[in-house]
């Protein structure tokens, strides 16, 4: 029995036939005997949404306002994809970034995580749960010890990821998304882009850190 962590970025979660979709193939390696850890972001173009809206109402908003209504793009789809696998027969329970114990910095917009308490994620896994968690979000204290809401900055879906597959020692963790793997350039641009095999974390760290979008540059210095 393995532990895998699998995480499905706007692109994947853009539609409900797409989210019963991932549910189904959730299932499955549910059956096959693996425990499974689940982090999404927000549906297809939720978050530029949200940033528009808030643009809508004033060109400085407040960080930490900000923070509160982005969060929201993931918890919807944590709960619409937890609501999908129960359909399927398989328990499953979503969970945000503070529930789960995702410890950040103070710093609204791009937070860095500090730590992660395993607990609670854990207790459900051993109860048979497939846990989906809101990416790109965390928690920390304010100066006067409340908690806040907090977000790990654009593709932070990536990093919460690979954080909670290094505190509860996951066998794997798959980065689902619209391409097939890490190219030479983008596809989108590039038709002729190449498919690499493989990569050292050195080579991604330089490409993610350039403006690469196919994984957040926390996400590669975390794994």
């Amino acid at each position: 029995m393995a532990l895998l962590i699998k995480k499905f970025g706007g692109t994947s979660v853009g539609s409900i036939e797409k989210i019963k979709n991932i549910a189904k193939h959730i299932c499955e390696s549910k059956e096959n005997g693996n425990d499974l850890v689940i982090v999404v972001s927000a549906m297809g173009d939720s978050t530029d949404e949200l940033n528009t809206l808030a643009e809508s109402i004033t060109k400085t908003p407040s960080k930490r306002e900000l923070d509160m209504l982005l969060s929201t793009g993931e918890q919807v789809t944590m709960s619409l994809l937890s609501m999908a696998i129960s359909e399927y027969g398989v328990p499953a329970i979503s969970m945000t970034g503070s529930q789960v114990g995702i410890v950040t910095e103070s710093i609204h917009g791009k937070a860095r995580i500090l730590d992660i308490k395993t607990e609670r994620v854990k207790d459900f896994i051993e109860q048979g749960y497939v846990v989906v968690i809101a990416g790109f979000q965390g928690s920390s204290l304010s100066h006067n010890g409340s908690m806040e809401i907090t977000t790990l900055g654009r593709g932070g879906s990536d990093t919460s990821a690979v954080a909670l597959a290094s505190a509860l020692g996951g066998d794997t963790c798959e980065i689902y998304t619209d391409v097939p793997g890490v190219l030479t350039t983008d596809p989108r641009i590039v038709k002729d882009a190449k498919l690499l095999t493989q990569i050292s974390c050195e080579e991604m760290l330089e490409l993610a850190s350039v403006g690469a979008s196919v994984l957040h540059p926390r996400a590669v210095e975390i794994a």
